[in-house]
């Protein structure tokens, strides 16, 4: 899969750019504040649905503009070829709320859902160098970005989830007052929300496994194999249940919601379920939260943000796109050199960097970023 051209107008400080991408490695290079990872941003979009950065669609829009978009050009060497995919975003005002519109070769799609998996990428953001040390919601957060991108029926059931969760929340927050209600209803919610976080555990407990064993490969090669990582999937319904059985997490999760509800009810939330779980990280049996070095996380790190794109690449039978926002200075000269080694095969990659020199050598499309233009791409060169 190659993300092959970029076209913005109106988006951050981007007024209006072509930006063509090549097979491999693609360098956008440029100062701080340049717009290098603004691009990075709308190539995500596409992957994820949304931005990787905005908390809401009206960041996107340059200051008091009210429309703006961003298309890209992809190609699958599966289906052999070109798919454009595009995103607008208009205010009445260029205040007000955002309404967005997506489209897939000129036809509008209804649900953004739907779009997902057609163009799939892997972000790695210095934030992700946070995955090890980082609370329970940073590893969450991977795993539902990776298998929502691979496993369209995962996202809807999630989408599902919540829905359930923030209304039956509210349930138990009113019956604190009076309690009638939530005890008419409470077996029905206990049945959907243990429907949606059965399947979801199941599917998060499968691709921890596939994970843990590829992180343990690319770990090994980056480092040499002096140690040895294991990740292991921590299921809220409890350590006495296979989070691999679907059917025994379902009626856990069903016992839980209906027996203890007098606790949920005092503290006014649901204290079990698929918003509580995580992905417990060791190496060489210790948890590396706590005992891990710097450099140990963040090989962990990266191992995990590359057989993210292995497992994408295993079910779907191509390579996603790899966007690097940023990290490279964060690495030593090893880790960089393994990453740039990944990508002479038919992977495409596009890192951002304010470090000209960390891609003197090699087949490189360097593209300068200075004030939201992209500028003097030199393909196959060095700067």
């Amino acid at each position: 899969m190659i993300a092959k051209r970029l076209e913005v107008f109106g988006f951050r400080n981007i007024g209006q750019a072509n930006i063509e991408f090549s097979p491999g490695v693609n360098v956008l290079i440029g100062d701080n504040a340049q717009g290098k990872t603004n691009a990075l941003e709308a190539v995500y979009i596409f992957a994820g649905g949304k931005s990787f950065r905005a908390k809401s669609d009206r960041e996107l829009l340059p200051f008091g503009e009210n429309y703006g978009g961003i298309r890209l050009t992809m190609q699958s060497s599966l289906k052999k070829r070109e798919d454009i995919m595009s995103f607008e975003y208009i205010s009445d005002d260029g205040r007000s709320a955002i309404k967005r519109t997506a489209k897939k070769n000129g036809t509008v799609e209804r649900k953004i859902g739907d779009m997902l998996g057609t163009f799939r990428a892997v972000l790695f953001c210095p934030e992700h160098l946070a995955l090890v040390k980082g609370g329970p919601g940073e590893r969450r957060s991977f795993l539902d970005i990776a298998l929502s991108q691979i496993k369209p029926v995962y996202l809807k059931n999630l989408q599902r989830f919540h829905a359930l969760l923030q209304e039956r929340n509210k349930l138990l927050k009113d019956a604190r007052e009076d309690r009638r209600i939530f005890d008419m209803t409470g077996e029905l919610w206990a049945e959907q929300l243990s429907e949606c976080a059965a399947y979801i555990t199941a599917t998060r407990a499968e691709y921890t496994d596939t994970l843990s064993e590829l992180v343990k490969e690319n770990f090994r090669l980056m480092t040499g194999g002096r140690e040895n990582p294991e990740l292991s999937f921590k299921s809220s319904a409890g350590s006495d249940i296979d989070p691999h059985d679907e059917n025994g997490v379902r009626e856990k999760y069903f016992e839980l919601y209906t027996t203890s509800s007098d606790r949920e009810i005092a503290a006014g939330t649901t204290l079990w379920g698929v918003h509580r779980d995580d992905i417990m990280i060791e190496l060489d049996s210790k948890e590396a939260r706590l005992y891990a070095s710097q450099g140990q996380d963040r090989s962990i790190a990266l191992s995990m943000k590359l057989s993210e794109g292995e497992i994408s690449e295993k079910i779907s039978g191509e390579s996603p796109v790899y966007l690097f926002d940023d990290v490279m200075s964060e690495l030593d000269e090893s880790r960089r050199n393994f990453i740039l080694s990944r990508f002479d095969g038919g992977r495409q990659i596009i890192i951002t960097s304010c470090e000209p020199e960390f891609f003197r050598y090699g087949e490189l499309n360097i593209i300068k970023v200075e004030g939201g233009r992209y500028l003097f791409p030199e393909k196959g060169g060095s700067l």
